[in-house]
């Protein structure tokens, strides 16, 4: 799994108002939980860049006053209007004790089916993963090149050793769409060859085209 370092420094107090006079500061208020009393630190707000704004998951290294701990983001919140960061939730996490990410899905391959003219969907980006922090990838591989058009791929059909899939089985990843000029070539090349009798198994095509596919939820 990606790492990341991140530095902080304990708050001395904590509060409304001390949350204003550090974000006027450009910095950050934080919280750590997960493993004994609650952390309560100050980062910079770019040390939010590469760790907030990024399709990637992360454990984070987190140096607060040279204490260490390791830990991956778990809430953020932005401001209303402004868009900007206002505060952040950490959870520190052991080598031992499994723990649940959001991670990113990789798609390999060219699939069959968009060779053959139909679209490509993908209905999830990430996805929800528990496992111990040495089995977690950097994210979550799928091969695409065997599915045709109407197919798709499912949470169910992801076997991951180490990992445990948060989400329903039925969930659908990824699938292979019709397109609208994959049914009208289809059409035209079976009126050319069986006239009206042809038209009509077309037309029956055509509809079964147009039925929305399975999606599940993301």
């Amino acid at each position: 799994m990606k790492t990341l370092e991140l530095k902080g420094n304990l708050r001395e107090q904590v509060g409304k108002k001390t949350a204003k006079t550090l974000r006027r500061e450009d910095q950050i208020p934080c919280v750590m939980y997960g493993n004994g009393a609650n952390i309560h630190f100050h980062t910079h707000e770019r040390s939010f860049k590469n760790l907030v704004f990024t399709p990637n998951a992360y454990l984070v290294d987190l140096d607060v006053d040279g204490k260490k701990h390791k830990a991956v983001l778990r809430a953020i919140q932005f401001h209303p209007v402004s868009d900007k960061i206002i505060h952040a939730d950490f959870f520190e996490v052991t080598d031992k004790e499994p723990l649940w990410i959001q991670m990113p899905v990789e798609v390999e391959g060219n699939p069959i089916g968009v060779l053959n003219g139909g679209r490509l969907v993908q209905k999830m980006r990430k996805v929800k993963v528990k496992g111990l922090l040495s089995a977690l990838p950097d994210d979550i591989k799928i091969d695409i090149a065997d599915l045709a058009i109407g197919q798709s791929i499912k949470i169910g059909d992801l076997k991951i050793e180490g990992l445990e899939f948060m989400e329903p089985d039925n969930a659908v990843v990824v699938l292979v769409k019709t397109a609208r000029a994959a049914v009208v070539d289809a059409v035209e090349g079976e009126e050319g060859e069986e006239g009206e009798e042809g038209e009509e198994g077309a037309e029956g095509a055509e509809g079964a085209a147009e039925a929305p596919a399975a999606e599940g939820k993301e």
